[in-house]
């Protein structure tokens, strides 16, 4: 566990010595929900305003500020953020992607992540008058590239 020191202690981890490159990180998640409030958000009828254009820059400030909410998470630079989603309508969800990217020495999963996650809660929270049963399921990282470890990509 690289986030503990030799005496068992939480520490930041020292990345100096890592050589800058290229970084990618793409994570995605869900949000269920009634088909009437995915009708809402789809037809941009809900009386809060476009729920999805909120949520991608609610997603993309929260990749700038991961390192200020998980405490051993290095700030880093980000290059770019971008925000996707679909909808699906027969299973009455959205899907949201984020690829953050960066040219560094530590990778941008957590920024990835964060963002998601942040999007996913912002259509919750646009949403929960009309629909306090939405489910956010499924978050995770789909695949990362750069950096000493290379490529990874979700099964």
């Amino acid at each position: 566990m690289t986030h503990f020191d030799a005496n068992g202690q939480a520490h930041m981890v020292d990345v100096g010595a890592k050589a800058e490159t290229a970084r990618i990180a793409v994570a995605s998640g869900h949000i269920r929900m009634l088909p009437t409030t995915l009708e809402l958000i789809a037809s941009g009828g809900h009386k809060k305003g476009d729920v999805l254009g909120i949520a991608r820059i609610a997603a993309i400030m929260a990749a700038k500020k991961a390192a200020d909410l998980i405490p051993l998470c290095h700030p880093i630079p980000l290059t770019r953020v971008t925000v996707d989603f679909a909808l699906d309508l027969a299973g009455s969800s959205v899907q949201c992607t984020v690829s953050a990217e960066t040219v560094g020495r530590t990778g941008v999963e957590m920024e990835a992540l964060m963002a998601v996650n942040v999007a996913l809660l912002t259509v919750y929270d646009m949403c929960k008058a009309v629909d306090r049963g939405m489910t956010i399921t499924d978050v995770r990282l789909l695949e990362k590239h750069g950096g000493k470890s290379g490529s990874w990509q979700a099964a």
